[in-house]
């Protein structure tokens, strides 16, 4: 009987296509995490067959993600070049072994830049996505007389300095529940814009610069696109009552630029 498993995923998206898995797209989080799963279980299945064989080394070809019928369901897809640091998705796996044992497997065999934090068994009606109430997103900046060499996959680099106190100014007009249509990438979305956001938070530390978003949901874009709606803000080609404006409008062209997918991080999902 298959059971169903919640895992807690870290990830350094710069080299992959985002999250989901793409037909012919090899480099996707997805991807990676499934294949290393369905390996797992055909070994496992295999050394079933050799015992009840007495000894018959036959692994015929082994499957894919979908002939193995694995399939993760993650909280939300993140694009391609962002990070995560506490990605939740779940499982339902036809096996024996212990969740210890196959998040020890996972990391053994996924790559150097995909890590499984913590993997336990889950009722059988947990969804990852479905039951999340909330997410919390991580936009970092850097601004400073010397190149972030260490971090520069992880921040997205700025030419002058933003006026952090007008960014939190503007802040204050995205709080709440809002259409946020101004601030989603997809024109022709049909399902609700609406989203609550529960807290932005602007930290200045040193050269860095750090946007923390709160809300039950996110938009396609949409923590990016308000990224580059505050830094607007704060680089003075636009006030802070202009966002409340935006918000208004549900227009796409009235925002600021999509911040770079290299500042984002997937920090926390709530349940």
């Amino acid at each position: 009987m298959k059971r169903n498993f919640k895992m807690t995923i870290k990830y350094d998206g710069t080299r992959y296509q985002g999250w989901e898995s793409q037909p012919g797209v090899d480099m996707t989080i997805q991807g990676k995490i499934e294949k290393v799963l369905s390996r797992m279980i055909e070994e496992e299945r295999s050394d079933d067959v050799n015992r009840d064989e007495k000894g018959s080394t036959d692994k015929s070809g082994g499957k894919n993600a979908d002939e193995a019928g694995v399939k993760l369901m993650a909280s939300g897809r993140t694009d391609a070049g962002v990070h995560a640091l506490g990605q939740v998705a779940n499982v339902h796996l036809d096996t024996t072994m212990s969740a210890a044992d196959i998040q020890s497997y996972m990391n053994q065999y996924l790559p150097e830049d995909i890590a499984i934090e913590d993997l336990k068994d889950a009722s059988e009606r947990f969804h990852a996505r479905y039951n999340a109430l909330g997410k919390t997103y991580r936009y970092t900046c850097y601004y400073g007389d010397s190149k972030p060499v260490f971090d520069r996959k992880y921040v997205t680099v700025l030419d002058q300095h933003p006026d952090i106190k007008k960014m939190r100014q503007a802040a204050e007009y995205l709080i709440g529940t809002h259409d946020f249509k101004s601030f989603c990438a997809n024109p022709r979305m049909k399902k609700s814009t609406v989203r609550c956001v529960d807290s932005i938070e602007i930290e200045k530390d040193g050269p860095y610069i750090r946007m923390y978003f709160h809300g039950n949901g996110f938009l396609q874009n949409m923590v990016r696109i308000l990224s580059g709606t505050l830094l607007e803000v704060g680089f003075g080609n636009m006030t802070p009552q202009r966002v409340g404006e935006i918000l208004e409008a549900k227009d796409r062209k009235l925002a600021g630029p999509t911040a770079k997918a290299q500042g984002l991080c997937l920090m926390k999902v709530d349940y």
